[in-house]
């Protein structure tokens, strides 16, 4: 799909999210053929986008935001079945008998009449293209060597706005399957560790898709400016550093 990027209304604001008075969460406002899409950076991996009307959740987690003051979903999308990104009373607060759930199958255990979608699948949610992507470790493993996330086990998604497609990568490592995408225009990626990737890996995986814009998210203790200094020879590349620990 045709990049929008040079087009890009770009917004960075800090507003007062209905969550609180207390609370207080960047926003950015991308410009798409199809309308305005407004993201909201909860934290973590946790995100909020706003499109024609919609509101779409993203792993809800109820240690981030009061959940009784957000807006209810129109979708929620769950990349995996940790407790960080499936929180069952976040999800209670936010879902309601019109809302679709889009996740994993080891979700659906926890998590009853949602849509199922394993890797590689491909579907079209109120009028929103959602493309799932493998999203697991290689490298990283926990002492008994099996990796922090399995193969098959998570998703990470691509989803369509118009002429934009934004991928939000869940828990992964910089994975062929991540290398191989093409025409990304916005691309959240994961750098906290030891669970996903070190800003090397991310740096790599960016080089090899070449996003137009990258935001490093659920990055935790890792200096995220580190991102940049890797990418500083990559201009095609924009490094957006949000609030996203």
């Amino acid at each position: 799909m045709t990049r929008t990027v040079l087009a890009t209304f770009f917004l960075t604001a800090l507003c007062a999210c209905p969550a609180s008075a207390q609370e207080l969460f960047e926003k950015d406002i991308i410009k798409t053929t199809a309308g305005d899409l407004t993201v909201t950076f909860i934290g973590h991996g946790t995100l909020m986008l706003g499109f024609e009307g919609k509101v779409i959740h993203v792993d809800p987690y109820s240690r981030l935001a009061d959940y009784t003051k957000l807006p209810a979903a129109d979708m929620i999308l769950l990349t995996h079945h940790h407790a960080d990104h499936l929180d069952l009373s976040a999800l209670q607060h936010v879902r309601n008998d019109k809302t679709t759930v889009i996740l994993t199958s080891l979700c659906a255990e926890k998590v009853a009449g949602g849509i199922v979608m394993k890797n590689g699948d491909a579907m079209t949610v109120m009028g929103i293209p959602v493309t799932t992507i493998p999203a697991y470790n290689i490298a990283h493993k926990r002492d008994n060597g099996q990796p922090f996330h399995v193969k098959g086990e998570g998703n990470g998604y691509v989803l369509s706005f118009g002429d934009t497609q934004v991928y939000i990568a869940g828990d992964t490592e910089n994975i062929p399957e991540m290398k191989a995408l093409k025409g990304i225009d916005y691309a959240f990626l994961p750098m906290n560790l030891p669970y996903t990737m070190t800003p090397e890996m991310v740096a790599d995986a960016a080089k090899a898709f070449r996003p137009a814009v990258l935001y490093p998210y659920h990055y935790g203790d890792t200096d995220p400016s580190r991102l940049v200094d890797l990418l500083k020879d990559s201009p095609d590349i924009e490094v957006r550093i949000r609030r996203m620990r």
